[in-house]
């Protein structure tokens, strides 16, 4: 039976047969081997024995589900890459391997033997994507994802971001790198293949919105529009969007609004209105309003 052309498929598979072989420890390197593992890609994570009772990987100490959920799919290898075997070890593996993922400093790559020249002249074949902090000099500076977004410009105020969003962007942007140097390796199996991912750059990235203004107050989705923000309710908060025209319509009519004032939800006399309206509603009740009347809405209680 012939498969509906209109139907997506779905990604799995499609790096089936890709080896994978990674350094990368903590979320960003893992992250990455999880949804490449979704692909299809065999993958391997070498880690460095524990020490003093703490686990190679520090994540499986500081966030054990994590660590659990993105290693489901890849095979672990514990090797200490500072004795003869351990590296004797991780050589074999990367002679059979398609793809490395390193997520340490240039200068620690260089004294255990798996810098960028030395894995070129001894596995032609190999491809290399590294995670850095920053690209050139500044790579070997240190950083995590709490300066990275700071730099970025992401972080308004004291509280702390609800997720490490650098890390899980750079992870995403690791995962396009590997199909970039899998897609380049078909297509001319002979060249020298070196991907370099900055998580500055991936932070740097998720702020563009804001660069452009997008956020700012006077802007649609940066507080301007009522039918596009947050609002408490009896039991919880309301995180509406209904931006488009269709759905401010949509939202006027549920909220006992005209929907000619769908036109002027930029107007204050609209705040003050569905500020009231949902205060004085349940979660459910809004959440069975924004179903009967097509409304993008999510609640929180």
């Amino acid at each position: 039976m012939q498969s509906d052309p209109l139907v997506p498929s779905p990604p799995h598979g499609v790096l089936t047969g890709v080896r994978i072989v990674s350094l990368a420890l903590n979320l960003p390197g893992p992250a990455a081997l999880m949804r490449l593992a979704d692909m299809g890609a065999t993958c391997v994570k070498v880690e460095p024995p524990s020490a003093n009772g703490a686990p190679g990987d520090p994540m499986a100490a500081y966030a054990p589900t994590g660590y659990e959920a993105m290693h489901c799919r890849v095979t672990r290898d514990v090797l200490d890459l500072k004795s003869e075997s351990g590296r004797a070890t991780l050589y074999a593996r990367l002679g059979t391997a398609d793809v490395l993922v390193t997520s340490f400093r240039p200068s620690a790559l260089q004294r255990l033997g798996v810098d960028r020249a030395e894995l070129h002249r001894r596995f032609p074949a190999l491809s290399i994507v590294t995670i850095v902090g920053e690209h050139g000099a500044e790579a070997e500076h240190p950083g995590h994802d709490l300066t990275y977004e700071a730099e970025a410009g992401l972080l308004p105020d004291l509280a702390l971001p609800v997720v490490p969003f650098a890390d899980m962007a750079g992870a995403l942007l690791v995962v396009e790198a590997v199909l970039r140097v899998v897609l380049a390796r078909q297509r001319d199996p002979g060249a020298l293949l070196f991907e370099e991912v900055a998580l500055g750059d991936a932070a740097r990235f998720l702020a563009l919105p804001r660069s452009w203004g997008l956020m700012q107050g006077t802007s649609p989705i940066g507080g301007a529009h009522a039918g596009y923000r947050l609002y408490a309710c009896r039991d919880g908060r309301v995180a509406v969007a209904a931006l488009e025209p269709r759905f401010a319509r949509a939202l006027c009519r549920a909220t006992g609004l005209t929907e000619e004032q769908a036109d002027r939800l930029q107007e204050p006399a609209a705040f003050a209105w569905l500020t009231d309206y949902f205060a004085g509603r349940s979660c459910r009740e809004v959440a069975a309003l924004a179903q009967q009347y097509d409304v993008p809405v999510a609640v929180m209680p």
